[in-house]
């Protein structure tokens, strides 16, 4: 965010893995060696995932079952290298350099370009609030400030809801390649019309990036393969990070034109444009097009981008997940397991998210910087983004290596750090410059921290953890929750600091963080290594074969 929204943000490797189980088994035999494997996982379970399912919760409490330290023989398309393809992910390269990722890159890459519109948008009101403020005649007034910033997630939280239904219906390429229309008329509407139309034409944006915001992780996750998965994935806080720092650069010149606003939002149409175009040239998910009954483009799609060796043992396993499943998924499911703990998964990181803080702190930045002495509210807020950039960055070469549970955990840690920092340098008498500087410090360190994990983690882990069924459904709702909670922070974010002060609600916002971490810690599962299905059929009460 993101995905975070008109804003969006700021170990021990396991032990040698066990053999994967074949797909091809005998129900009777599959059914015998999965008895055994929950039975052993659920007497080393921990006592804190209960929460989920014996199957699901093996997927933390024993080794991944991608790799093995001594594979039995396999052959024909079964035979697969530690580093290849669908189970390793990808199958390019060879020698000391992994290339595996190189075919999907453009793809992915064309999809993130979403998440660097919204980090457009983002950035956008950063710096020129004041301007809007005084030329939209509500200068003065926090709370329409903070209305103006947050008015578009009105219609991101409908985008959000009604994004799985068009998914469905026209899949992952068409229905981004169609949201991008409200995107750039809104940016039009915005930039032509008359002073009281300005946030009725946010609206549109809004609804183009509450679409987006669902879908592209979830296309990332459905198209990538499984060993690249996570550092794909972060390409949408990057693109997020990189879009706030387009803006903000763009930006520089309103400190002395208090109408260039006008001509960032023009320019933000550029962006839609690109995507309807390059989306041409995308692949669709290989998972819709299963999900669909169309097999066969399926299986040339994970050909061309995973591979030929992995495209019999993929789309078996896409097979194992969607036969005689071609109706479509209703809100009521989320109500029943064990959809209902994915459900509530979702929700809760991205609740938790929001009143962590990232938005209060992005949306405002070059204000609190201002207070704390720095000058210039667009350079300091670039600053901001950069770090935020940097963080995305770490965070991409240890997503697939330390796992997004021990990313999480730790990012929630540094943010509720960097927060009391902050309030110490508030709150406590010091000398102005050190003041100043501690401030800075844990301003920079909160977005450092929110970047390696309470960003990227949170939209990678939902799809991974939802079925193929309610993934749609799922992360349109944990994204509604995650737009809600984003208005409310917009909306009364100046309000709480002028009735308490920043240090009384940054010192919330660390406590927020600590509770997050510990969330984490006792109900998140690891899922690096693993494959969707791989995923889908540990969380499934009933796995494939077994009666239900």
């Amino acid at each position: 965010m993101m995905p975070p929204t008109p804003l969006a943000a700021l170990l021990v490797l396991p032990a040698t893995p066990a053999p994967r189980p074949r797909l091809g088994l005998a129900p009777s035999s599959r059914h015998a060696r999965g008895t055994v494997v929950r039975a052993a996982a659920l007497r080393a379970l921990p006592r804190r995932l209960e929460f989920w399912h014996p199957r699901l919760a093996a997927v933390e409490s024993g080794p991944p079952s991608s790799q093995s330290s001594a594979p039995p023989p396999q052959t024909g398309v079964e035979s697969q290298d530690a580093t290849s393809g669908f189970g390793g992910g990808g199958g390019d390269g060879g020698g000391d350099t992994d290339l595996g990722w190189v075919r999907v890159f453009p793809h992915v890459l064309t999809a993130s370009m979403a998440n660097f519109l919204f980090g457009y948008h983002i950035g956008v009101m950063n710096g020129p609030i004041e301007d809007i403020a005084r030329e939209l005649g509500f200068q003065g007034n926090p709370f329409l400030q903070g209305l103006v910033v947050s008015i578009f997630i009105v219609g991101a939280f409908f985008g959000s809801l009604g994004s799985s239904a068009l998914v469905d219906y026209l899949g992952c390429k068409r229905t981004l390649q169609i949201d991008s229309i409200p995107l750039i008329l809104g940016a039009f509407i915005r930039y032509l019309v008359s002073l009281f139309l300005y946030a009725p034409g946010k609206v549109p944006v809004g609804i183009g990036i509450g679409v987006n915001t669902v879908l592209v992780p979830l296309y990332i996750s459905e198209v990538a393969p499984t060993k690249y998965r996570g550092s794909l994935g972060t390409l949408c806080q990057i693109g997020t990070c990189l879009g706030i720092i387009a803006a903000l650069s763009l930006g520089i010149p309103s400190e002395s034109d208090p109408h260039w606003w006008r001509t960032m939002l023009y320019a933000a149409c550029v962006p839609g444009f690109l995507i309807v175009a390059g989306m041409q040239f995308a692949v669709e998910s290989p998972r819709w097009l299963a999900k669909v009954g169309r097999l066969d483009d399926a299986r040339k799609v994970v050909e061309d981008i995973w591979g030929a060796s992995e495209a019999e043992k993929a789309i078996e396993e896409m097979k194992s997940v969607v036969v005689n499943d071609d109706s479509q998924a209703s809100w009521s499911e989320l109500l029943s397991e064990p959809h209902n703990r994915v459900a509530l998964i979702g929700g809760s990181l991205f609740f938790l998210q929001q009143f962590a803080g990232i938005n209060g702190v992005l949306y405002f930045s070059s204000l609190t910087f201002r207070d704390v002495g720095i000058a210039s509210g667009i350079l300091a807020s670039l600053y901001v983004g950069i770090t935020n950039f940097g963080g995305a960055l770490v965070a991409s070469n240890l997503m697939d290596k330390q796992g997004r549970k021990n990313l999480l955990i730790g990012s929630y840690l540094g943010m509720a750090f960097a927060m009391f920092l902050i309030v110490f340098s508030i709150s406590f008498p010091l000398d102005e410059d050190v003041g100043h500087t501690l401030s800075i410090t844990g301003t920079l360190l909160y977005i450092f921290t929110f970047a390696l994990g309470a960003g990227p983690v949170t939209g990678i882990i939902i799809p991974e953890l939802s079925s193929a069924r309610t993934r749609l459904k799922v992360m349109g709702f944990s994204f509604t929750v995650h737009w809600v909670c984003n208005f409310l922070v917009g909306l009364y974010f100046l309000e709480l600091v002028k009735l308490f002060g920043v240090g009384a609600v940054y010192a919330g916002f660390g406590g927020v963080s600590l509770l997050t971490a510990l969330f984490a810690y006792n109900f998140i599962v690891e899922t690096k290594g693993r494959s969707l299905e791989e995923i889908e059929m540990s969380l499934s009460p009933c796995a494939p074969g077994e009666p239900k």
